[in-house]
């Protein structure tokens, strides 16, 4: 098998993948899945805020997910590992699943996605755009995006930093399409420069104004000093004078 039909093979498998656990565990906070395959089978990481959720009573959930992917999708001996979301509002998934809950409660577009986009700001993220697309105001098809922070476009920060997640609902009007995009606070940027020996010039450069100050002073002092001891001179001259007479 050529490298091109080998990376379209595992992608699709990946997206069947990350479909069939989605739909299961959709009510338990879902937050994607990270892949690797081993001599000894498929090792999947799925993340999720409700871990508890996801195994179920004595591992029910798991094996019964195993056993799913392993009939359905022909997975050879899948190793499921769930770990636990420590910021939800870092994860775009989960808060693209937020957004599409609060559409289907018939909360307004505008209200949803702003409410999502100032949870994701003040998690600590470096940037957020949230997009809703679908005919959200008539029969016509329509967008709305929203856009705050750092967010780069294009190039190897794209690609290696931003975290991107796409969710699709039903509503009355049709389809929505909903794209959250995150750009997580440990990101570091190649055009973002950070001096960190700035403190220590500063410092240096405080101690030799001090120095100099310094010296300033003892000149200043010893200059009066020198004018001071002609007069002390005639002055002492004056007092014998008068003592003698």
């Amino acid at each position: 098998m050529s490298i091109v039909k080998r990376v379209i093979k595992n992608s699709i498998e990946r997206l069947e993948i990350d479909e069939l656990l989605s739909k299961e565990f959709e009510q338990a906070g879902y937050g994607g899945i990270s892949l690797a395959k081993t001599p000894l089978g498929t090792q999947i990481t799925l993340y999720t805020m409700r871990p508890g959720r996801v195994i179920g009573k004595r591992g029910r959930s798991i094996k019964t997910v195993s056993e799913r992917l392993e009939q359905e999708l022909k997975l050879p001996n899948p190793q499921i590992t769930v770990v636990e979301v420590e910021i939800p509002e870092l994860n775009p998934n989960i808060m693209a699943s937020r957004i599409a809950n609060a559409l289907e409660r018939g909360v307004h577009f505008r209200r949803a996605i702003f409410w999502a986009l100032r949870r994701i700001m003040d998690s600590g993220a470096l940037g957020c755009e949230v997009t809703l697309r679908g005919k959200l105001r008539s029969d016509r098809h329509h967008f709305e995006k929203i856009s705050e922070g750092y967010l780069p476009k294009s190039g190897d920060p794209s690609i290696k930093y931003v975290r991107k997640a796409t969710i699709h609902i039903k509503m009355k009007m049709g389809v929505y399409g909903i794209t959250v995009k995150i750009v997580p606070s440990e990101a570091i940027f190649p055009d973002k420069v950070k001096l960190d020996a700035l403190p220590d010039i500063e410092a240096k450069e405080e101690a030799d104004q001090g120095g100099s100050n310094q010296k300033s002073l003892e000149k200043a002092i010893e200059k009066n000093d020198e004018k001071a001891e002609p007069e002390n001179a005639t002055a002492s001259k004056n007092e014998i004078e008068k003592g003698e007479e």
